[in-house]
């Protein structure tokens, strides 16, 4: 390919509303150009990055035994009623109406169409296991699209479902996906990790992030330096203290406070460590869930301590806690005759569920508000001031520094960008889709479901995160635009220097490897700003005077300068430098 035969648009400053590193280069190469709110066209040097992307990940599908399909980006609204998700899935999914007034979503994944597939034409267990995979077009009405194809509203995906005739051949067929997987995310050249993450309301302990680590991401990942333990933030356990609490040492003392209603400000107005307070947070759930009577709402109050933040996903998973939300003004006065800021478990209006973490429940001599206005209470001991709490859970985030749960040293925490998930999903579609397979006992049973997603365009973007310096993008060998780029000098005037760029190029597509020649007779200058921006990893340069020499230049993208290598081995450097 030559620069001239090519499309290449690139700009000296970022649009003002890009936020990130990767939406910021990503417009200043020429790879996205902006069409809506999260909305971008994938120019010629982004769709290069894009379909490599896709071909690893064909490739590892394939090598997987799943089969690949393509299904509808509209599809009709019956499917998603059927499983309820047409009026759950909320504003992200995008319905729309043809000119019969019939309803239709625009996909922001398949689910439910290739379940009405597999129903239609999966009839014995002598057909199964399956697992079929696309990749396509989605679009999910983000709320705030930002950060280019990190947080987009169109993108595309490679969405995998397997199918299988019981639990034990579903969690096979997952781990065979979670292996693709790895495999797919090594062949990327990226620095990542798979977490375990929490399956929601399916339960069960399958399902995997896959997370590429990037100081600017998203997500909190804990790890062991020491071990393999990686999870997410929501699934990352906060093991109990070990050892008995210890004995009372301070009376029960009724402390003033003025003005001071976080924990952090009545630490430090008593002089005391952030980890010796706890503070309250109150919950309620309404079981009803439709009348919303006061008579059916139950409060609930959680302890933590006062230094740890509460982990929303694992309150909802304690018993009675589904579904829960913020208790309101109202009802908090109502229960601890307080408002917010100065509440405790001791000397309530009403009655409460107590919920309290395994950290709080093996302190003593805590401090707490006192369900007054200005004061806290110091020297609260269990046992003695209140009783011992009924119910003791994990329910804060980690930190780092607290024991791993494998036992094998301390968690540490990370930041990552998610762009792979493989999740089990049991018979959730396939029950409320009455998908089923005739059984060796000749009965009907629904199938076991797994899913398995990639973001195609998500993981260029957070290549990008990880791979950038303040001169441009850095890409992988196996996902750059292109490889390699022959850089001539003064081409214009010297047909010894065209004549050799041309050979290189022949020389080097013959050798399989993806080059551009850059013919455009530029500045060198200029064209080296341009190729470091852009990114591409590998830079040959021929110029008259290193003929001359019987030498050309080479420079990896990450160098800082050039190299001397000699013209006739040229081919052979090559080979090794990009390890065929």
């Amino acid at each position: 390919m030559k620069a001239s035969q090519f499309f290449i648009s690139t700009l000296k400053e970022a649009p003002a509303d890009a936020e990130v590193v990767s939406h910021q280069l990503m417009m200043r190469a020429g790879m996205i150009k902006k069409l809506g709110a999260g909305i971008y066209n994938y120019m010629p040097m982004g769709l290069r990055v894009i379909r490599k992307v896709e071909a690893i990940v064909r490739e590892e599908m394939n090598r997987a035994g799943a089969v690949e399909l393509s299904m509808p980006v509209i599809q009709p609204a019956e499917l998603w009623q059927e499983t309820g998700r047409f009026e759950k899935m909320g504003p992200e999914l995008l319905r729309i109406q043809d000119r019969h007034g019939r309803d239709f979503v625009v996909q922001p994944t398949s689910e439910e169409v290739i379940t009405d597939i597999v129903r239609q034409d999966i009839r014995s267990y002598k057909q199964l296991p399956k697992n079929f995979y696309q990749i396509q077009t989605k679009f999910r009405d983000e709320r705030r699209p930002r950060f280019g194809l990190m947080r987009g509203r169109e993108f595309i995906m490679k969405d995998a479902y397997s199918f299988d005739r019981d639990m034990p051949a579903a969690k096979a067929s997952y781990q065979i996906m979670a292996e693709a997987y790895r495999k797919i995310f090594d062949r990327f050249g990226l620095r990542y990790r798979a977490v375990a993450a929490d399956s929601g309301a399916i339960g069960g302990d399958l399902s995997e992030e896959f997370q590429v680590i990037a100081a600017t991401g998203e997500d909190a990942i804990v790890y062991c330096p020491g071990s393999d333990y990686a999870a997410n933030m929501e699934k990352a356990e906060a093991l109990a203290p070990a050892g008995p609490r210890a004995g009372a040492s301070q009376d029960l003392a009724k402390t003033p406070t003025p003005g001071k209603s976080t924990c952090t400000e009545v630490a430090e107005l008593l002089g005391l460590p952030l980890r010796q307070t706890v503070k309250s947070l109150v919950l309620a759930t309404d079981p009803s869930g439709a009348d919303g009577e006061a008579s059916k709402t139950q409060v609930w109050l959680l302890l933590l301590r006062g230094d740890h933040d509460m982990n929303e996903v694992k309150v909802g998973k304690v018993a009675g806690l589904e579904g829960f939300r913020f208790a309101t003004l109202a009802e908090i006065e109502d229960h601890f005759g307080c408002k917010p800021g100065y509440l405790g478990p001791l000397k309530l209006q009403k009655p409460v569920k107590l919920v309290v973490d395994r950290e709080v429940a093996v302190m003593s001599d805590w401090i707490c508000g006192a369900n007054e206005v200005d004061f806290h209470l110091t020297g609260v001991n269990w046992g003695r001031d209140l009783p011992e709490p009924d119910v003791v859970a994990d329910l804060r985030n980690v930190v780092p520094g607290d024991l791993s749960p494998d036992g094998l040293g301390e968690l540490a925490i990370e930041r990552g960008i998610e762009v792979g998930h493989v999740f089990y999903l049991g018979t959730k579609y396939s029950r409320a889709m009455n998908a089923t397979f005739l059984g060796e006992n000749g009965k009907p049973q629904f199938l076991e479901m797994g899913c398995y997603g990639i973001g195609v365009t998500r993981l260029s973007a957070a290549a990008i995160e990880q791979n950038h310096d303040e001169r441009g993008i850095i890409w992988p060998d196996a996902i750059a635009p292109f490889t390699a780029v022959i850089c001539p000098i003064g081409a214009h005037r010297s047909a010894e220097v065209r004549e050799a760029a041309q050979k290189l190029h022949d020389d080097l597509i013959a050798m399989g490897v993806d080059v551009l020649l850059d013919d455009r007779d530029e500045r060198p200058g200029a064209m080296f700003a341009e190729w470091e921006l852009i990114g591409v990893p590998h830079r040959l340069v021929i110029s008259e005077r290193g003929l001359k020499e019987g030498q050309l230049e080479y420079q990896h993208r990450r160098d800082t300068t050039a190299i001397k290598i000699e013209a006739a081995g040229v081919l052979d450097f090559m080979k090794g430098k990009l390890g065929s």
